[in-house]
Protein backbone atom coordinates (compact mmCIF):
# COMPACT_ATOMS: atom_id res chain seq x y z
CA UNK A 1 0.00 0.00 0.00
CA UNK A 2 1.31 3.55 -1.15
CA UNK A 3 1.82 6.12 1.10
CA UNK A 4 -0.92 7.82 0.46
CA UNK A 5 -3.15 4.75 -0.32
CA UNK A 6 -2.98 4.65 3.38
CA UNK A 7 -3.67 8.57 4.23
CA UNK A 8 -6.72 7.70 2.76
CA UNK A 9 -7.35 4.75 4.63
CA UNK A 10 -6.38 6.33 7.55
CA UNK A 11 -8.95 9.80 6.93
CA UNK A 12 -11.90 7.87 5.57
CA UNK A 13 -11.54 5.68 9.18
CA UNK A 14 -11.90 8.99 11.20
CA UNK A 15 -14.66 10.16 8.72
CA UNK A 16 -16.91 6.61 9.25
CA UNK A 17 -15.84 7.45 13.16
CA UNK A 18 -17.01 10.62 12.75
CA UNK A 19 -20.43 9.52 11.01
CA UNK A 20 -20.94 7.33 13.77
CA UNK A 21 -20.66 9.32 16.92
CA UNK A 22 -22.54 12.38 15.32
CA UNK A 23 -25.61 10.17 14.47
CA UNK A 24 -25.53 8.84 18.61
CA UNK A 25 -25.26 11.84 19.44
CA UNK A 26 -28.13 13.43 17.13
CA UNK A 27 -30.44 10.04 18.01
CA UNK A 28 -29.50 11.05 21.76
CA UNK A 29 -30.61 14.92 21.35
CA UNK A 30 -33.69 14.48 19.28
CA UNK A 31 -35.09 12.44 21.99
CA UNK A 32 -34.82 16.02 24.14
CA UNK A 33 -35.82 19.60 24.01
CA UNK A 34 -32.47 19.81 21.59
CA UNK A 35 -34.03 19.51 18.26
CA UNK A 36 -32.17 22.02 16.52
CA UNK A 37 -28.68 20.82 17.72
CA UNK A 38 -30.26 17.36 16.76
CA UNK A 39 -31.12 18.92 13.08
CA UNK A 40 -27.96 20.04 12.40
CA UNK A 41 -25.91 16.96 13.72
CA UNK A 42 -27.96 14.99 11.19
CA UNK A 43 -26.77 17.50 8.57
CA UNK A 44 -23.22 16.78 9.75
CA UNK A 45 -23.36 13.48 9.24
CA UNK A 46 -25.11 13.65 5.81
CA UNK A 47 -22.17 15.91 5.04
CA UNK A 48 -19.98 13.16 6.34
CA UNK A 49 -21.56 10.58 4.21
CA UNK A 50 -21.42 12.37 0.82
CA UNK A 51 -17.13 13.11 2.32
CA UNK A 52 -16.74 9.24 2.96
CA UNK A 53 -18.34 8.44 -0.50
CA UNK A 54 -15.67 11.02 -1.97
CA UNK A 55 -12.92 9.26 -0.37
CA UNK A 56 -14.04 5.66 -1.65
CA UNK A 57 -14.12 7.30 -5.41
CA UNK A 58 -10.15 8.38 -4.41
CA UNK A 59 -9.60 5.31 -3.69
CA UNK A 60 -11.19 3.22 -6.68
CA UNK A 61 -9.23 5.89 -8.76
CA UNK A 62 -5.61 4.72 -7.18
CA UNK A 63 -6.69 1.67 -7.53
CA UNK A 64 -7.29 1.88 -11.28
CA UNK A 65 -4.13 4.11 -11.64
CA UNK A 66 -1.95 1.19 -9.90
CA UNK A 67 -1.37 3.88 -7.14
Amino acid sequence: MSSEAAKLSSLSAGVDDLITRSAELASHLEDSSHGEAAAALFEAERSLAMASRAMDRARRALDETGF
